[in-house]
């Protein structure tokens, strides 16, 4: 049986738009950074509640198939992309360059790591940079699924393991903070590097695992005096650590501070989800673009480079250069969902636990976060 989730969809909109929007030359206005943060939260929240609710139903966790399913899910929208890519690059129509080492490092999520230690310049194609995230989610996920295995084997509760990941998560930051105070430190040290990183996918595994709104019994319709004031704190934080522009701050305490406010806010989309605040986010439009997300996060930046090469004026205009890219990419992505999702989507449903159950019906989580895959 799927698990049906609100909100996530709309969430994911929302977040693909602010990074398409920082891309389009408005990261001084926009923060495009931290749509790449929820994508990591919702993903860390996604995941885990998919893996509770298996472990309830068979007793275990189907890693293998978990590690399938993934595959089916982010490889073909990925190696369609990087196809492009390459493709545009050889005809002379994108910038940056062709190695089978860039390559090796995107299509096996090392690019982050490959892009922080290992690249000389001019290795990859202009605008594939950004598959520096699916590196950091992936990461997680080889791990992750073991020590979910593990820990509910050891019939830990959830809480239990919760608090386990809240220790991670502190431990992550001490990491940071060792590394910003270190000889040498530079900042995509922190921003791109899996180990800098994981906590702000953990953040939403916590809040999975601790107070799940997905898994309560349905959705409210109010919310108390209580919740809108941790609504507006939430919100506030959020703010703070966007204005607030030390350095040193931006590296290390910023990324936990958002992982904090995540909570409440994921909390209250999905626990008040047909409330006026959040029912937006379940209409018809924003859902469809958030199952595009994936996609559209692809290839939005090679769209982009693309233009500023063949197109400059085009390019020098955010109002001009963000709808132009935002068209081609759901163009894009809405081939991809047509003609690609249906046959990966049939075989990942085929590797689902209880599959073959009758009834069983596809989840609003089927649409990919990184931009990460959104079945587990």
């Amino acid at each position: 049986m799927s698990v049906t989730i609100p909100s996530l969809d709309g969430i994911r909109a929302l977040s693909v738009l602010i990074v398409v929007l920082g891309h389009s030359g408005l990261q001084a206005q926009i923060p495009g950074g931290f749509g790449v943060t929820v994508f990591f939260f919702l993903s860390g929240f996604l995941i885990t509640t998919l893996m509770l609710s298996e472990h309830e139903r068979t007793g275990t966790l189907a890693i293998s198939k978990f590690y399938a399913r993934r595959a089916f899910r982010l490889m073909p929208p990925l190696l369609i992309t990087l196809a492009i890519a390459y493709g545009l690059t050889y005809a002379g129509l994108l910038d940056g360059g062709i190695t089978w080492k860039g390559l090796a490092a995107q299509v096996l999520y090392f690019a982050n790591y490959y892009g922080l230690f290992f690249d000389p310049g001019n290795t990859v194609p202009d605008g594939t940079g950004i598959l520096w995230s699916l590196a950091v989610e992936e990461h997680f996920y080889i791990i992750y699924p073991l020590l979910m295995t593990a820990l509910l084997g050891a019939a830990l509760r959830p809480r239990t393991i919760g608090m386990l990941l809240g220790g991670l998560c502190l431990a992550v930051l001490a990491w940071r903070i060792h590394l910003v105070h270190a000889p040498g430190f530079f900042s995509d040290r922190t921003y791109y590097a899996s180990d800098t990183r994981i906590d702000s996918i953990a953040f939403g595994c916590i809040l999975a695992l601790v107070i799940n709104p997905a898994r309560q019994r349905a959705p409210a319709a109010a919310m108390s005096a209580a919740q809108w004031l941790l609504l507006v704190g939430a919100v506030a934080v959020l703010l703070v650590s966007l204005i607030y522009r030390d350095p040193t701050f931006r590296e290390t305490a910023r990324y936990s501070l958002q992982g904090l406010a995540l909570m409440p806010l994921f909390y209250f989309a999905v626990r008040f989800a047909d409330a006026p605040l959040f029912r937006p986010l379940n209409r018809p439009g924003l859902m469809t673009l958030g199952t595009y997300s994936y996609a559209i996060y692809l290839v939005h930046y090679v769209v982009i480079q693309a233009i500023d090469k063949n197109f400059p004026a085009i390019a020098a205009k955010p109002y001009l250069l963000f709808p132009l890219a935002l068209l081609i990419s759901i163009v894009y992505a809405a081939a991809i969902e047509r003609f690609v999702e249906p046959y990966f989507r049939q075989l990942r449903h085929s590797l689902r636990p209880g599959a073959a159950a009758k009834g069983e019906r596809r989840t609003s989580a089927a649409s990919a976060g990184n931009f990460a895959e959104a079945e587990a």
